[in-house]
């Protein structure tokens, strides 16, 4: 019964009513119906403040939620317009962090650089590779598969620029064309095209992606028809021809053979077509049949007999993303039991890293260091630095707590390190790579910068699975050095050399997939891009998780696709 509607002939207000003293003396009567009365208006008036209080209350709440969820949501957009999944969940091992204002201006200007970014690349080297912005062209780097182009679908999605995705979307659907007379990296095309399609089809659901992607996974194949299943890592695309570069005598790549696995698996997953998956995960198959007790493997295998000679073992160049994606394949399975064997390889890698860990003196800077046959070299790319944020992510896979802790702790010790590589620059920018010296801490080697990523990834997973807020200034220090080293009127540029600020002129592909995506999401609530939904590969396109099943292929994978609600590398060399 409705409050402005009780009878006051039942219940408590029958005390109120005359006729209940009709048959008690007057002076009964006059006593109490004024001090009866009376006193249950009162009570019953306290009653109902009381429940509008809490009401109240219930509402005041239901309201601040309302708007931490619409602040949430505008975070999301990036001030953009689109449909909003407000069924999106947050990471599980994050700590939520309430929206903050600083975070709203930071990734406005990070958006801001995306859009400088984008528009140099737009205005002077449409639809090639890559732009150099010193002489406003563009250079067809990567054979004129539009590399940049593709790299960036991803990041204009999540940023919400729409009006830039879909004329992106339109060249894609028009103008891309595979069939080149181009020997391709099998590596850098898979991560880069075959990857930025398949997130473009999973963040937006439309097919045009997904069918450019298998076009291009056809053409790349032939490369795993080797004795072993192992691939060659060059193939020309419009003949199919593939071998391995010359200067690594005819050995296969470490980083390059065993970083297809992602891109490879959820291609498989959208189409329903097995043989893709097949071809990948046939490599992990062949080494884990001698995979060695520290899981470490040298950077050379024989694609011939499947056995690695004798070269360097290194979690830099050439050798990173083997392990990367070992962790990331089971998460991307969404870690049952089907996938349980790359968690197993992946936890022996970490025992072989935990070999590899060295303090510097005089300042105990943890440095992951390079291993040739029996001896260590005090040597660590900034290519590793992708390493924090991979052992901060495995470290909650574990069943032990000492363990998950203890590489948590790892994670965080190196992060320090690798932010450190910028600090200790006249530039703030990190080198390519540094040597360690008993008592003299780190030293700049290669000194050349090309706008790398992985610092910043590293960041952003630590950021999401602690909520510590000090990973976010660290990323901010290295966004404003890239601020003022890298702009230019007509793009960014990476420097020849961190210590004097010579600029080249090249716009790497992947500070628009990675470095750019990852300062934005590293300021973005951690519902954005949820690490319980979507995992990320080697260049930072996220993909979908998808349960793996005993049969191989997911029971629905053939469904159409739902689009993600718009919300807003390991490359060795110079030229990845």
């Amino acid at each position: 019964m409705a409050r402005g509607s009780r009878s006051v002939t039942s219940g408590k207000w029958r005390y109120c009513h005359p006729s209940y003293y009709l048959k008690r003396p007057k002076r009964l009567a006059l006593l109490f119906i004024g001090f009866v009365c009376v006193s249950f208006v009162v009570w019953d008036r306290q009653t109902l403040v009381r429940e509008h209080q809490v009401e109240v209350s219930e509402l005041r709440k239901e309201v601040k939620d309302l708007q931490n969820l619409l602040g949430e949501l505008n975070n999301k957009q990036g001030g953009a317009s689109g449909n909003i999944d407000l069924r999106s969940k947050s990471n599980k091992s994050s700590k939520e962090v309430l929206v903050d204002p600083i975070d709203n201006e930071r990734r406005e200007k990070v958006k801001e650089a995306m859009l400088h970014a984008w528009g140099s690349y737009e205005k002077y080297a449409w639809g090639q590779d890559e732009l150099q912005p010193q002489s406003r062209s563009g250079v067809n780097s990567f054979g004129g598969l539009g590399a940049t182009l593709i790299d960036s679908l991803d990041t204009l999605y999540i940023m919400g620029l729409n009006e830039q995705f879909q004329k992106a979307r339109e060249w894609v659907a028009n103008s891309l064309d595979f069939n080149k007379d181009y020997d391709a990296s099998v590596f850098e095309t898979t991560i880069r095209v075959v990857g930025g399609l398949l997130s473009a089809y999973d963040l937006s659901g439309d097919k045009v992606f997904l069918d450019k992607a298998r076009d291009i996974a056809d053409r790349l194949l032939p490369a795993w028809n080797t004795p072993t299943g192992i691939p060659y890592n060059i193939i020309n695309l419009s003949h199919g021809r593939a071998h391995n570069p010359g200067w690594t005598g005819g050995e296969s790549i470490l980083a390059d053979s065993g970083t297809e696995q992602l891109e490879f698996i959820v291609l498989s997953q959208r189409t329903g077509d097995p043989k893709y998956q097949q071809k990948v995960e046939n490599v992990i198959a062949q080494l884990n049949k001698t995979f060695p007790d520290d899981g470490l493997l040298p950077i050379y295998i024989n694609p011939h007999s499947g056995t690695s000679g004798y070269s360097p073992i290194t979690f830099g160049a050439m050798g990173d993303s083997f392990y990367e994606y070992l962790l990331k394949v089971w998460i991307q399975g969404n870690k049952t039991s089907v996938v349980k064997h790359y968690r197993d390889m992946w936890e022996k890698s970490m025992k072989g890293l935990l070999s590899l860990i060295r303090r510097s003196t005089p300042s105990s800077f943890a440095y992951i260091c390079e291993k040739n046959g029996g001896s260590l070299t005090d040597k660590m790319d900034e290519l590793a630095c992708f390493a924090p944020g991979m052992v901060a992510l495995g470290s909650f896979g574990y069943s032990a707590a000492d363990d998950s802790q203890k590489f948590l702790s790892l994670a965080e010790e190196l992060a320090w390190t690798c932010y450190n590589f910028y600090q200790s620059t006249p530039t703030k920018l990190a080198g390519e790579n540094y040597f360690f010296h008993s008592g003299q801490d780190m030293s700049v080697g290669t000194s050349w910068n090309i706008l790398r990523p992985e610092t910043v990834e590293s960041l952003f997973y630590l950021w999401r699975l602690t909520g510590n807020k000090t990973y976010q200034e660290w990323g901010w220090n290295i966004f404003q050095a890239f601020e003022k080293n890298s702009r230019i009127e007509s793009g960014y540029v990476g420097l020849k050399d961190v210590n004097s600020g010579v600029k080249d002129n090249m716009m790497q592909s992947f500070f628009l997939a990675e470095t750019l995506k990852y300062f934005y999401l590293l300021f973005s609530p951690s519902s954005v891009i949820s690490l319980d939904e979507w995992v990320f590969n080697t260049e930072a396109h996220p993909l979908r998780i998808v349960t793996r099943h005993e049969e191989g292929l997911d029971k629905n994978l053939n469904e159409k696709q739902k689009p993600f609600s718009r919300i807003g590398g390991r490359k060795e060399g110079r030229s990845g």
